[in-house]
């Protein structure tokens, strides 16, 4: 039952089944022990060095699951710094305020109700996933399955006042002082950003928040906390039409992710606004390297270069995106799905950081939402297609074989550039499906070109 919770980035499954408080003090034990016994290869062992944050999300069933990791952890020999009820990004924070060996949230993020998990993070808040520690993790886990002596110690620990000094370097000077407002929609999605998003901007002067769906302590959801699902986004569309607000932001679950809807109610892709993100953070430092993951439209790369920045493509996923952030000291970055990365976050991804840059930025402009991503707007996208086949890898070939005059890359499934069109295809990590992103000119070019492809890749899933 234990190997069924563990997924390629985190720990993630229904509770009690297959996830409960006696595998959660396992996986504990098993987190413990990996993060202090890199402590230890590194040579820090001050006492920080054995300090491990953890906190939680407003699911009914983290409270318990959180006591059980946290018992797991002493086991191992960790003191535990408990920050409480907290959104994913303040632990990232927290790992680096208190230089402590790492970080644990328990959180399922975006996933129904009924699901829990744990996301871990290391020193400096680097991520572990598959290969890069949790597999160790899930060793050490299957390996303890009896409890012993408490042997770190447990503190509780306030942070709020330090993290949202930390959050306030993202906003402008106009917004802190009240010289601007801005008029925001804001739908928490019954989710962690109804936790933190008061304490961190209430007392702002120059926002005029809406709140919607901030309630997040009876264990429902009002529509999925999961922003990319273009439904989930009806409520706050509707809000920043009716109140002829600026702009709309709806959170994840864990407030580590954010959708943008227009002044229209339009959404705005992620990957254009990375695009129009990057041009604030280049205008103060020119030539600085921007991350974007490889399913981003072309007008992304083509911005960042207008700008004067430089354009680095990461594979998808923030394991990858921090690392490429890490290896190109990139001040920025962005994926399409959500996740929005900072330097001056210890090159980790903050929905509430983005909430803050996406304000500024406006601020800054003077111009509506929908004209300051215009630019952005240059080609036509299919958005993500899923296929079902069994052999993934045949198909990916076979596409690549049907284009012999593109331009290829294999850096993350196989991107194919025809230079009118380009398509990227994914593998599932774990299901039998491709995933098709295409773009191309226009609608009826990229319409044909699907059609093109598809029959290559296997079974269309319909959504």
């Amino acid at each position: 039952m234990l190997d069924k919770v563990f997924k390629a980035y985190d720990v993630r499954a229904t509770v009690p089944d297959p996830l409960n408080e006696s595998i959660a003090r396992r996986i504990g034990y098993g987190a413990g022990r990996l993060l202090l016994e890199e402590a230890e290869a590194a040579g820090r062992t001050g006492e920080a060095d054995r300090r491990i944050v953890v906190g939680r999300d407003m699911r009914p069933h983290s409270p318990s699951l959180v006591e059980a990791l946290k018992a797991g952890l002493r086991e191992a020999g960790a003191d535990v710094v408990d920050v409480g009820l907290v959104d994913t990004p303040f632990i990232y924070f927290a790992v680096n305020h208190l230089d402590a060996a790492g970080g644990i949230q328990t959180t399922a993020s975006h996933n129904p109700i009924q699901y829990n998990g744990f996301k871990i993070s290391r020193h400096e808040a680097k991520p572990v996933g598959m290969g890069s520690g949790l597999d160790r993790i899930q060793e050490y886990a299957r390996a303890h399955d009896s409890e012993g002596e408490l042997v770190g110690r447990e503190e509780d620990l306030n942070l709020w006042t330090a993290y949202k000094a930390h959050v306030h370097q993202f906003l402008h000077p106009d917004l802190l002082s009240g010289a601007k407002t801005i008029k925001v929609v804001v739908d928490a999605s019954n989710g962690m950003a109804g936790t933190c998003m008061p304490p961190l901007f209430d007392d702002v002067p120059g926002l005029d928040i809406t709140r919607i769906n901030y309630e997040n302590d009876k264990g429902v959801f009002v529509h999925e906390p999961n922003p990319l699902v273009e439904a989930n986004l009806q409520q706050v569309r509707d809000a920043v039409v009716e109140l002829k607000a600026d702009v709309g932001i709806c959170f994840d679950g864990d407030a580590d992710r954010c959708m943008v809807v227009d002044e229209a109610g339009t959404p705005v892709g992620c990957d254009l606004l990375t695009a129009w993100l990057a041009k604030r953070f280049l205008a103060e430092e020119a030539g600085a390297s921007i991350v974007f993951d490889l399913r981003s439209s072309h007008s992304v790369s083509e911005l960042i270069k207008e700008h004067g920045g430089v354009p680095h493509r990461s594979r998808v996923g923030h394991v990858f995106m921090k690392g490429k952030a890490r290896e190109t000291n990139a001040v920025f970055g962005g994926e399409l799905s959500g996740h929005f990365y900072f330097r001056d976050n210890y090159f980790a991804d903050s929905g509430v950081m983005a909430f803050a840059a996406v304000v500024s930025s406006l601020i800054e402009s003077g111009q509506s939402m929908s004209d300051e991503i215009k630019p952005a707007r240059r080609y036509v996208q299919s958005g993500e297609i899923n296929f079902e086949t069994e052999d993934k890898q045949a198909a990916m070939d076979a596409l690549v074989a049907a284009y012999p005059d593109a331009k290829t890359d294999r850096l993350d499934g196989v991107t194919v550039d025809l230079g009118d069109w380009w398509c990227n295809v994914r593998p599932s990590n774990t299901e039998p499906l491709l995933r098709l992103n295409l773009e191309g000119p226009d609608e009826k070019t990229v319409e044909a070109r699907v059609a093109e492809v598809a029959p290559m890749l296997g079974e269309r899933v319909e959504e």
